[in-house]
């Protein structure tokens, strides 16, 4: 894709609220109010890329079962019933895909990739053997030392940090921003960790068989949160599903330093695809 296209393609921020909780809604594409919006060239179909019914606010929503409400509450109260979906989940958002399959068949998903999917045996994953105890039962001092230790810190010396910490890793200083320093974010992150330690555990095989035909799982040779043998073990008990593993040794973290790679490989699947429209 050459860079004229790319500059072609709108790209905005909104903040909406949802299920209670004001969400940032990274829109890209002529995308506004589908609800209200008539225009014949209005988009029949949405890509809907979760990262990691009804009005009522969610409880705990920045637990595991709250951040699944809380994808579903929007595609209820954001996406027109008639628009058509496409799913793709990275690490735990793989699980709450599934989960998006599980708890709304009402909605027109035509296709879900899952992208180094976290969907079983986290606590037990070569990563998760070192997360689970730091999550679940070290999480209170985490808190109190970030607390401790971020609150006095000037928002300055919270900038260098993370500009110092972007150049170790070659990256952009644009890349992140200075909120996820704040104890809270810290908090909530460990919060959510903790639960999917100890809730992502056994593979749902019934919502996989139920959708099979239209799932792709791409796992890595890599990745220390479902490493090689979670492939192995689902590739033998779905051996006609769309199940690949990655030959170019990229990373869990593929957003760090692969970003445009993957971007190019998913839009050469999603090709595929545009014709169920």
């Amino acid at each position: 894709m050459d860079s004229e296209i790319k500059e072609e393609i709108p790209v905005h921020e909104e903040f909406v609220l949802c299920g209670g909780v004001e969400t940032q809604v990274l829109k890209c594409g002529p995308w506004g109010d589908l609800f209200n919006d008539q225009n014949v060239s209005r988009p029949k179909l949405l890509i809907f890329i979760i990262p990691d019914a009804n009005d009522q606010e969610i409880k705990d929503i920045y637990g595991l079962h709250g951040q699944i409400e809380h994808k579903l509450a929007f595609l209820r109260t954001h996406v027109p019933k008639e628009v058509k979906l496409i799913l793709i989940g990275h690490s735990i958002g793989s699980y709450i895909a599934l989960q998006i399959l599980k708890r709304a068949p009402e909605l027109p998903v035509i296709h879900t990739f899952l992208l180094f999917p976290t969907i079983e045996r986290m606590a037990e994953s070569p990563n998760g053997r070192i997360a689970t105890p730091l999550l679940c039962w070290f999480r209170y001092a985490l808190y109190v030392t970030g607390y401790l230790l971020l609150t006095p810190c000037p928002e300055k010396i919270k900038s260098l940090l993370i500009r110092m910490g972007l150049r170790a890793m070659n990256l952009k200083t644009e890349f992140l921003q200075t909120n996820i320093l704040q104890p809270f974010c810290l908090a909530n992150a460990a919060y959510l960790g903790g639960q999917e330690m100890m809730q992502v555990v056994k593979r749902d095989d019934e919502i996989i068989k139920e959708h099979l035909s239209k799932l792709t799982f791409y796992y890595g040779t890599i990745d220390r949160w479902c490493p090689k043998k979670y492939y192995e073990d689902i590739k033998k008990d779905f051996p006609e599903g769309d199940i690949r593993l990655c030959e170019k040794k990229i990373p869990h973290a593929f957003i760090l330093h692969f970003s445009q790679e993957m971007a190019d490989m998913i839009a050469d699947w999603l090709k595929a695809n545009l014709s169920k429209i």
